[in-house]
């Protein structure tokens, strides 16, 4: 009986996995050239169903991204609501007189400049989440040309790391401008809310600097581009958080004590 040699693709299968941009690996890469990239609206949908693709892996990090910070801006938001209920609150000495014990605590020059260093540092982070996720770049890596994305992605994120760190020296170089003054922790009660509101601000951009030094070495790490993409698109969704709610609670500390 003469032996039948069966093609290992048949024209369909090579038909369907260029339409697909399918490389051969049996995984599709993650971006369509249908869709022009992002992270938000590639055609990712178009399979089997129960199968989970890079989209669901992205929105769920997404989410479990903003659960955590809504929590964490209740959090922030009692100690704001406490800051305001002691604002306006004194009480009647011996004299019949009502009193109000709020002292002002004079902010350093020097958040200023912390500040407007967090605001440039949300826009290179900003570039850096972009930077992972046009097309080109992603196809070209996806299929082993080289590695574009990191070569346009690492000098933003570095960038960002750079002035995180800037913006954590400065609020030490805040505190002991205060220290001098021999203005402390416990020396009144606005001075008490202002260490509290940038220290505990200060721990949560640390969290983000952590976050962003780990998506850094997934650069050089992972294999995996998907995971690239997710670490630091999640990185940058913390950090734009940490710069907003910066902005108010400087606001706060500069405007309404």
């Amino acid at each position: 009986m003469p032996a039948t040699i069966t093609p290992n693709k048949t024209d369909q299968e090579r038909r369907r996995r260029l339409e697909d941009n399918d490389g051969g690996s049996g995984r599709r890469p993650p971006t369509d050239k249908r869709t022009g990239g992002g992270g938000d609206g590639d055609n990712w949908n178009d399979r089997s169903h129960g199968h989970r693709g890079p989209y669901e892996r992205l929105h769920r990090y997404r989410l479990g991204i903003f659960f955590a910070l809504a929590s964490d801006l209740m959090f922030f938001v009692a100690i704001v609501t406490t800051f305001f209920v002691n604002q306006s609150t004194g009480h009647i000495n011996a004299y019949n007189h009502y009193v109000n014990e709020w002292v002002p605590t004079l902010i350093p020059r020097i958040l200023w400049f912390n500040t407007a260093i967090l605001i440039v540092s949300t826009v290179t982070m900003e570039l850096a989440r972009r930077q992972m996720f046009r097309e080109n770049d992603v196809m070209d890596e996806w299929l082993g040309l080289g590695k574009p994305i990191t070569r346009r992605a690492l000098p933003w994120l570095s960038a960002t790391i750079v002035l995180g760190l800037a913006f954590l020296a400065g609020q030490w170089v805040a505190w002991r401008q205060l220290a001098a003054q021999h203005v402390f922790f416990r020396t009144s009660q606005s001075s008490h809310f202002f260490y509290l509101i940038t220290g505990v601000h200060a721990v949560h951009l640390f969290v983000g600097i952590a976050v962003l030094i780990t998506a850094f070495a997934a650069f050089y790490i992972s294999r995996h581009l998907e995971t690239r993409q997710i670490i630091v698109d999640g990185a940058a969704w913390y950090w734009h958080a940490m710069g907003i709610l910066w902005i108010f609670l400087f606001a706060l500390l500069a405007f309404f004590q």
